[in-house]
């Protein structure tokens, strides 16, 4: 028996691997995220499949359901939204599951930020404009930060910046991002990128606050901060020059 880990992806349901929706056709249990994954996906799943949504669990109460399928001998697929490598919770299941011998893999997903980015129909590193981009959140009711990743002082790169669950917050990012990017710098909020409502909204720092309270996004999006969004006029990659390829 082994648990799945598998990433959903952003929320449409065909952005999923194929190695995910394998798993999903033949998974005798499924302990899927809620509202947080396409309803489309469960339908995947055989018909006498056991579906539990997770939604109102706690971390005892999921891992009971891990442990009674692994005790039946089930393997079972614990979906997830976008991509288990950030913000899912992934690593406190899975070590939980180690101390219990309970076997695990994970298949990642389309993370939020990447359909975000298709949406917007911009590459998030631009040549000669920004080439790192950094993934994080705000601490506010949530697990706190780490020393000096605290937003005023990941700014201080002006990298591109994306920002997960942070959107009930945008009025407190703008405050801490722009003494580093200025109130000019371009940023979009996409929120449930990827699916049919989803919801774009584009401007500076020095507006989008406003916009996103008019709009009433309060989840389920991500902020992309940086120039890069703006960036025109830029090189050409050194990847396909004309030197370089001689």
């Amino acid at each position: 028996m082994t648990v799945f880990f598998v990433g959903a992806g952003p929320g449409a349901a065909d952005l999923v691997t194929v190695r995910a929706l394998r798993l999903l056709e033949k998974a005798p249990v499924v302990v899927y995220a809620g509202a947080l994954v396409p309803t489309e996906l469960l339908a995947s799943c055989p018909p006498d499949a056991r579906l539990v949504d997770s939604a109102q669990l706690d971390l005892d109460q999921i891992l009971d359901v891990l442990r009674e399928s692994h005790a039946a001998g089930l393997d079972v697929v614990r979906l997830h939204s976008g991509d288990p490598s950030v913000f899912s919770a992934v690593a406190e299941q899975a070590r939980r599951l180690d101390a219990l011998g309970i076997p695990w893999q994970i298949v990642p997903g389309v993370p939020a930020f990447a359909a975000a980015a298709a949406t917007l129909g911009r590459e998030l590193t631009v040549p000669g404009i920004g080439q790192t981009v950094i993934l994080s959140r705000i601490a506010v009711d949530a697990t706190p930060m780490p020393d000096g990743e605290d937003l005023a002082t990941l700014a201080q790169s002006r990298s591109t910046l994306v920002l997960h669950l942070a959107v009930q917050h945008i009025s407190r990012v703008v405050d801490e991002l722009v003494p580093a990017y200025g109130e000019d710098c371009p940023v979009a909020v996409v929120a449930r990128a990827s699916r049919p409502d989803e919801l774009v909204l584009k401007g500076t720092l020095g507006d989008i606050a406003d916009q996103v309270h008019a709009a009433g996004v309060k989840r389920t999006a991500v902020i992309v901060v940086g120039r890069a969004l703006g960036a025109e006029g830029f090189p050409d990659s050194h990847l396909y020059s004309t030197e370089r390829c001689r």
